[in-house]
């Protein structure tokens, strides 16, 4: 068994020596290949559909540009979500020194071809939204990505303390939204 020389990307994906020693076919399957995870990262995030494409491309576009330097010392996978993450936390500091422009509100009278996977999910998504950015990050890359503590503690550049504590406060803060709808519906319930 062979062990890879210092400085040139290890393991978990031979592309990532390719598309490092310049081989575009290589990096354009590595950017295929990851697509999806970064943009469920992105989304995740953000929140805004339209704010996460343009993040996922800023991170796709930062991977391309920064595969030369990927030393190999984490896996391919963990320094893709470091990339995503930073990209979706850069839109979201866009999107503060942006103008909220007044919306309509969208109402949803929901037909019986919305599944209750799909309703779920919605409310999963928007209840993330309320969360801090600092929780929302970790509990998404932990949840969605299936990073362990020691991966997001190095994606964020947080000791894996800070991780755990995130997590377990970003799950009850969810926890506790995607229980309030129900409350209010048992409260209205009982003062009719």
């Amino acid at each position: 068994m062979s062990s890879d020389p210092p400085g040139r990307p290890s393991g978990d994906d031979p592309r990532a020596l390719a598309a490092r020693a310049g081989d575009r076919d290589a990096l354009e399957r590595l950017l295929h290949d990851h697509a999806d995870r970064i943009h469920a990262v992105c989304r995740r995030i953000v929140g805004n559909p339209d704010d996460a494409l343009d993040a996922t491309q800023e991170a796709m576009i930062a991977v391309a540009r920064g595969i030369t330097r990927f030393d190999g010392n984490s896996r391919l996978s963990t320094w893709i979500y470091r990339v995503a993450t930073n990209a979706a936390l850069d839109e979201l500091r866009r999107q503060r020194r942006r103008p909220v422009p007044a919306e309509a509100e969208i109402t949803s009278n929901p037909t019986g071809d919305v599944t209750l996977a799909v309703d779920a999910r919605l409310d999963v998504d928007a209840a993330l939204a309320t969360l801090p950015e600092e929780f929302r990050v970790a509990v998404v890359l932990r949840d969605l990505c299936d990073l362990d503590y020691a991966e997001i503690a190095e994606v964020l550049d947080v000791p894996p303390g800070t991780v755990r504590s995130r997590i377990a406060r970003g799950r009850a803060a969810l926890e506790a939204r995607l229980r309030e709808p129900d409350t209010d519906t048992e409260r209205l319930t009982e003062t009719t």
